[in-house]
């Protein structure tokens, strides 16, 4: 199975617009962030995790034309609003879009593109199949078998996901003891740091380290990363050494 990490970026991306700091004028394209979601790819079946402003970009530079679903963390507009450009998939594959999300999501993603829904559909609208999942879910998209984990971002539920030996969980800031169990065992860990400072809603970089260290993984990967965490090579520096910033096009191997 591969992983692709499609855009490791916070809601605004970085660069962000008409910014003069040190990282968003930065040359280096490890500090050039999409919004986040990776691809996750095993030998008959390919999915995302989220579907940010920046799909059609992230599906054009990794070179794909097809995917077999989309998985969703939560319902804010960086996560989701990409969803129209599924429709260039529909064209090409004549099939329908699978959607899994919790019920907040779904409402959410029925009044964001309520054009797709309607009885007399204008020709052209992206064709989506909506499956809710809770955070006890357990399901398969194609031969990946995906377990939802319940998570916390500020006082918003969110989902992380297991596939395998993987676990992604961003834009947390806890999680509760149960949903922990969930996570034991795993080998490779991505969650999301925002930056330095402490965060009302997420992880500060100090706390995404102590989370992936207490749970003993042999690799960790940090995402949804804001201008203010500093450059990537900079950072990279004071990491243990089974801890990398992630950046956009890593490939990972499991």
């Amino acid at each position: 199975m591969k992983i692709s990490f499609l855009g490791t970026g916070t809601s605004q991306g970085v660069p962000i617009i008409g910014c003069q700091c040190k990282v968003c004028l930065s040359p280096d394209h490890k500090d050039k962030r999409l919004r986040s979601s990776i691809l996750i790819s095993s030998e008959n079946t390919r999915i995302t995790i989220d579907c940010t402003p920046d799909f059609r970009y992230q599906m054009l530079r990794e070179q794909v034309r097809d995917i077999d679903g989309i998985v969703f963390t939560h319902e804010h507009q960086d996560h989701v609003a990409g969803l129209d450009d599924v429709r260039a998939i529909n064209f090409i594959n004549n099939k329908d879009m699978p959607i899994w999300g919790n019920k907040r999501v779904l409402k959410r993603l029925k009044k964001m593109y309520d054009y797709a829904f309607l009885e007399n559909k204008y020709p052209g609208v992206p064709k989506i199949e909506l499956i809710e999942i809770n955070e006890e879910s357990v399901f398969n998209v194609g031969d990946i078998e995906i377990q939802c984990i319940g998570a916390w971002h500020g006082d918003w539920p969110v989902l992380g996901f297991r596939v395998g030996d993987l676990v992604y969980l961003t834009d947390v800031n806890r999680i509760d003891s149960q949903q922990m169990e969930k996570i034991k065992g795993c080998k490779t860990l991505i969650v999301s740091a925002l930056r330095r400072e402490k965060h009302h809603s997420h992880f500060s970089l100090a706390e995404a380290v102590d989370f992936i260290e207490n749970l003993n993984v042999n690799e960790g990967y940090l995402t949804h990363i804001s201008h203010q965490m500093g450059k990537h090579k900079d950072v990279s520096t004071e990491l243990p050494s089974y801890i990398k910033l992630a950046h956009d096009g890593l490939e990972l191997e499991l």
